[in-house]
């Protein structure tokens, strides 16, 4: 829906989750020389203010980012994705958070490229600023990221991650996003494809996992970070998940060596907890 902007959540523990797993994926992927894409399909404004009114409105970051930033014993995939994002706070003070493309951005080589996709009018400006300059390694579009997502598959190169993280405020959002899936998973199976999703009480939230694991996927990777107990008034996002299809060989060891940690940094209360399932080929 038009009415979301991820600047009201922008650095949460849920970002924390995404970004993290996003620079090992990335990470990763540049150890060989071949070029890659990076298909964004929910951009957002590339990044953003946490001193902004949105950002200070809620102030989720403090109990997202704001908890890792001076945290010491940090593992090192916790350490690799603050080095991304103290690249825009160069002055070691925590006032701005990058958004998805920002981290995609910083990966890009030469022959890599970015294509990013926004369909709220405002933020696609915003976007647009950001990446001012960028030339063709950048191309942004404005409309429904999921739906073009097939115009895009198979990429030139035959190498690409598709990140796919909306906001999930209807109920539609949850079979367009496995529609999508099945999609590029037809056109392009060896694709590596990272969906962000939020664990909330309602139905289709919770019966997201099992479905995705459904998809003719040979190998899956399956991270959530729950940082407090669901509401007993079944409100509110508790944790998030992360669901890679055709993840990188080392990640899962890397989470297990993370996502302890991550637990107990960013817990709101009881009932914090991490959870890892792979399936391998």
């Amino acid at each position: 829906m038009l009415s979301y902007r991820h600047a009201f959540h922008a650095g949460n523990h849920a970002d924390v989750l995404k970004h993290l797993i996003l620079v090992q994926i990335l990470q990763y992927m540049t150890q060989k020389p071949n070029p890659f894409w990076i298909v964004d399909t929910h951009a957002g404004a590339g990044r953003y203010s946490l001193e902004s009114e949105q950002a200070q409105k809620l102030g989720e970051w403090r109990d997202g980012i704001g908890r890792l930033w001076n945290a010491t014993g940090q593992p090192k995939a916790v350490a690799e994705y603050l080095d991304c994002v103290r690249d825009l706070n160069p002055d070691g003070q925590l006032r701005h958070y990058p958004g998805s493309p920002w981290f995609s951005w910083q990966s890009l080589r030469k022959d890599d490229r970015l294509r990013l996709f926004e369909l709220h009018s405002n933020e696609v400006k915003l976007l647009a600023k950001s990446f001012k300059g960028t030339g063709r390694e950048v191309q942004i579009g404005e409309g429904d990221g999921l739906a073009l997502l097939k115009t895009l598959l198979p990429p030139p190169p035959r190498r690409a991650l598709v990140l796919i993280d909306p906001s999930f405020e209807t109920r539609q959002d949850y079979a367009l996003v496995l529609t999508a899936l099945k999609e590029g998973i037809k056109r392009f199976a060896t694709g590596t494809y990272a969906l962000w999703y939020p664990q909330l009480s309602k139905l289709e939230s919770r019966q997201l996992p099992d479905r995705l694991k459904q998809l003719p996927a040979k190998s899956w990777l399956h991270a959530t970070l729950r940082v407090q107990a669901p509401a007993t008034d079944g409100f509110g996002m508790y944790g998030s998940g992360m669901f890679i299809i055709n993840p990188p060989w080392t990640l899962a060891d890397t989470l297990r060596q993370t996502l302890p940690w991550l637990s107990q940094q960013l817990a709101l209360g009881d009932g914090a907890d991490w959870q890892l399932e792979v399936q391998e080929n």
